[in-house]
């Protein structure tokens, strides 16, 4: 028998999916429990959802922490590699002026270590993003996703996926004028939502829909999503595939997709 699963969570608002997979977790619908939860900001409504469930909580105050970094007051971690960090990452355009990326990097690396220095105290096998709100670098990424066959960082997406990536999700999808709204659980990677997808859900967008009953819609959906696929997770029913297609032009794609065992 599996031991149960250990589960981390960052959140930087209200932690709806927070609380749905807390809820979960007492349910027995995951075989696991939430072990810490995180956050950039002291003001989380997530982390009165964890404490009023006995959770332990943390906050790296990321705001206070970059104007610092802007202002060369406090110095890199010891194992931050700046080259390799610039070189992996995939979040700002290539073409973004030097100096911002360098400064993006840098600010977040040395948010992440902080980050990265309270989780140590949890020990966790997976780490959920349930509404944390700060694009992680790969500083951060590689020190959890230390198994290159099963990624340990997962994330909710409120689009589906490789639609609309970014903040917005939903209100792309309602500005486009989609039929069908959705969304997306996958893997972290580098850039910014673009990593394997572990899966997904969808609903039809009405003629008479607004962006709050979308938004509504998607909540709801999102709240049976992720606690299946982290139950998939702690069964250990997922793994990575890389597979490659020729497309008519003769050009090679390669892709990593989740398969569900």
């Amino acid at each position: 028998m599996k031991p149960a699963l250990r589960i981390g969570a960052l959140v930087s608002g209200g932690g709806t999916n927070l609380q749905a997979i807390i809820d979960a977790c007492e349910a027995e619908r995951i075989s696991g429990k939430i072990v810490f939860v995180g956050s950039d900001n002291p003001d989380a409504f997530g982390l009165n959802r964890a404490q009023k469930h006995g959770i332990p909580t943390f906050v790296v105050p990321y705001r206070e922490i970059i104007r610092q970094s802007r202002e060369k007051r406090l110095a890199w971690p010891g194992d931050f590699d700046l080259e390799d960090c610039l070189k992996k990452q995939h979040v700002l355009p290539k073409d973004a002026p030097t100096h911002r990326v360098v400064q993006f990097v840098v600010s977040r690396a040395i948010a992440e270590s902080r980050l990265l220095d309270e989780m140590a105290k949890y020990p966790f096998d997976l780490l959920v993003l349930a509404g944390f709100m700060r694009n992680l670098t790969p500083y951060f990424i590689d020190r959890v996703n230390t198994d290159p066959l099963l990624p340990a960082i997962m994330n909710i997406h409120p689009a589906l996926l490789p639609a609309f990536p970014g903040t917005d999700g939903y209100g792309d999808t309602f500005r486009h004028g989609c039929r069908v709204g959705g969304c997306t659980v996958h893997f972290v990677d580098y850039g910014e939502d673009s990593g394997p997808i572990i899966g997904q859900r969808c609903f039809p967008i009405l003629p008479e829909d607004t962006l709050e009953t979308i938004k509504k819609k998607g909540l709801e959906q999102e709240w049976i999503l992720y606690p299946e696929c982290i139950q998939a997770y702690a069964e250990g029913r997922l793994r990575l595939e890389r597979r490659t297609h020729s497309l008519d032009n003769g050009r090679m794609v390669e892709r990593t997709v989740v398969v569900r065992e």
